[in-house]
């Protein structure tokens, strides 16, 4: 029977039902008859006009008319389009551009979703796999700045995941074009949408279930083919674990993440691979392999690979249930990382992707804090003794993580959480080595904006140096040479910490610091100084050159004098100024006056004699 007979059938009231039908008459037998140029404007007509119904019901959700106009019309396509005999012509050629249309329905109402999706299922059943994915994607890829709502989005994410059930060959390919627009949406939703939306959670569960048919496909393949294809699930499965947790409420996500862990082992990934980064790299590799061309460009789709890796991780440590899904016993993951020192760098270099992402909420960082104190807590293995050749290719990581590490106790509100990211971050700098831990200190100090966390900083080298001294003086008392071979050996009792001090009092940039604004890191830096030139003093070394002639002369004249200098003039320009933030500031460089006068007064004992 032909298309045209069948609407001819079809009888209705409502003059928008009986304007469409005319349309699709004229679809049908420009389709039919084979007039390329008039059925390609006939479809156009269709497109235009089911906008226009569609856009009058979006623009009013308030008008009751509007929506049951939307409805009835929207029932009349789906009516059509399941004829069972229709042309299949009709049905390949408004495949390219009816779901599209339709899709926009699904935001007037739940039935319309139904409707809408019932029309989608439709066109998988009757078109070709091939043909369809484009289509899909097509219609999810919408510009920039232009993302409709996520009803529009959800029934292609359930068509894509029959599509693909249906691939009959090339089945990493086809999958490989979809993967990225179907994350673009997600990533879309996630940054538009609060917790309380369902929909969002909606969206995420058909990702799953997509995520669910491409594992059904990679059981219908062996060898290599099987290969490349879990390898693509599992960085899926990773960037929308990523995108899942990107909400203020962490417990919200859990569900969802308890479904997507159980892919985890089947792509070969163990919590221990994910969150020292190995099995990362791995399905990387596989990837990139068959991406010859613009491999770099299609892993740009998955920036939050390694996030997901560490979160992954995270969520079977806040739920034992995650855990299990998983595969996985976090004693044993506890233990692994306690007897193995390297592989505690590398999970503590996998942890800054989720201490320095501006994305994640503060509750994750919170838990991945008190994961890491977890992991640090005990008797933990030291296997490289000191030697820079062997931890050097770990030290980038480490320092950036803890970079990371600061940037939670600096803008966290939490007092709490501040507190335990302070002790990580001491712990973390206690597992490395002494050599590379005063050059990440060093590089930490030399790279910090925020005076107070320099202050931090130095009074952590402070404590490194107090720690070595007390432990060079329990030795024993013979002790000048002791003391001396220990200078030998320390690059924390070196002239090193005297450029520290340095950094601070006369920066690089010239002239004395910032005061009031840097304050605290100027206080800690004389306390440094003060703390070393009473130590050496008194235990009659001078293993930082701090007592030779030209050292002490360099910091009397430029370090000492001009912040003096400075100190007085502020203090004398705001001597009459009652205003409280003035008071306030001058009260503020007190401590740092007691402090410099103090180190004048001692360097100028030490020059006399």
């Amino acid at each position: 029977m032909s298309s045209v007979k069948i609407l001819e059938e079809s009888s209705s009231a409502n003059p928008l039902v009986l304007r469409l039908q005319q349309i699709l008459t004229s679809c049908s037998r420009s389709i039919e008859t084979g007039d390329l140029h008039k059925s390609g404007s006939s479809v156009s007509e269709l497109v235009n006009y089911l906008d226009s119904i569609s856009d009058a019901a979006l623009s009013d959700t308030s008008n009751e008319e509007s929506r049951n106009n939307a409805l009835e019309v929207l029932s009349e396509i789906h009516l059509y389009i399941c004829q069972p005999l229709l042309d299949q012509a009709v049905v390949d050629a408004l495949s390219f551009e009816l779901p599209k249309a339709v899709a926009k329905f699904a935001c007037v109402s739940g039935k319309c979703l139904e409707i809408v999706e019932s029309i989608v299922n439709q066109f998988v059943a009757t078109c070709s796999p091939r043909d369809l994915i484009p289509i899909f994607c097509e219609a999810l890829d919408v510009p920039s700045g232009m993302s409709k709502a996520p009803s529009y989005y959800a029934p292609f994410l359930s068509g894509l995941s029959k599509v693909f059930l249906s691939i009959p060959r090339r089945h990493f390919e086809q999958v490989k074009e979809a993967v990225p627009v179907i994350l673009s949406v997600l990533k879309a939703m996630t940054s538009k949408l609060d917790d309380e939306d369902t929909n969002s959670e909606d969206l995420f569960a058909r990702a799953i279930s997509i995520a669910n048919s491409i594992q059904t496909v990679c059981g219908k393949l062996a060898g290599r083919l099987n290969e490349k294809l879990r390898a693509l699930l599992g960085l899926f499965v990773l960037q929308i674990m990523s995108l899942l947790c990107m909400r203020e409420k962490v417990s919200s996500c859990l569900t969802l993440v308890l479904q997507l862990s159980h892919f985890l082992p089947y792509c070969g990934l163990s919590y221990l691979g994910l969150l020292i980064g190995c099995d990362v790299d791995t399905i990387i590799d596989i990837v990139l392999k068959e991406c010859t061309e613009d491999g770099d460009d299609y892993l740009s789709c998955f920036p939050y690979v390694k996030h997901g890796a560490s979160l992954a991780v995270i969520c079977g440590h806040m739920s034992n249930t995650v855990a299990q899904s998983a595969e996985e016993d976090l004693t044993v993951l506890k233990d692994a990382l306690q007897s193995n020192q390297t592989k505690r760098w590398q999970a503590v270099g996998m942890l800054k992707h989720i201490f320095s992402s501006a994305n994640l909420p503060w509750e994750l960082k919170k838990h991945t804090i008190n994961f890491l104190l977890w992991i640090m807590d005990g008797n933990l293995s030291e296997k490289c003794n000191d030697e820079v050749s062997d931890c050097s290719s770990y030290v980038p990581g480490l320092f950036a993580s803890l970079q990371a590490i600061e940037m939670v106790i600096m803008y966290t509100s939490d007092s709490v959480l501040r507190r335990n990211a302070f002790n990580s971050f001491k712990k973390v700098l206690a597992d490395i080595p002494t050599s590379p831990r005063f050059d990440i200190l060093k590089a930490l100090i030399a790279n910090s904006n925020s005076s107070s966390m320099t202050a931090i900083l130095v009074d952590c080298v402070r404590e490194e140096m107090r720690m070595e001294n007390c432990q060079r003086i329990s030795v024993g008392h013979d002790e000048f040479l002791q003391a001396e071979k220990s200078c030998q050996r320390s690059l924390f009792w070196s002239a090193d910490v005297l450029e520290l001090v340095e950094l601070i009092l006369r920066p690089p940039k010239g002239g004395p610091p910032a005061l009031p604004e840097d304050s605290d890191a100027v206080l800690s830096a004389l306390n440094l100084y003060r703390f070393v030139l009473i130590t050496e003093s008194t235990g009659k070394t001078n293993c930082t050159g701090v007592l030779s002639k030209n050292n002490l002369h360099k910091a009397y004249n430029e370090w000492l004098l001009p912040l003096r200098t400075l100190v007085t003039g502020i203090e004398a320009e705001n001597k009459n100024d009652y205003d409280q933030l003035v008071v306030d500031m001058v009260c503020a460089l007190n401590p740092v006056e007691l402090v410099l006068y103090r180190c004048i007064e001692l360097v100028e004992e030490k020059l006399k004699q």
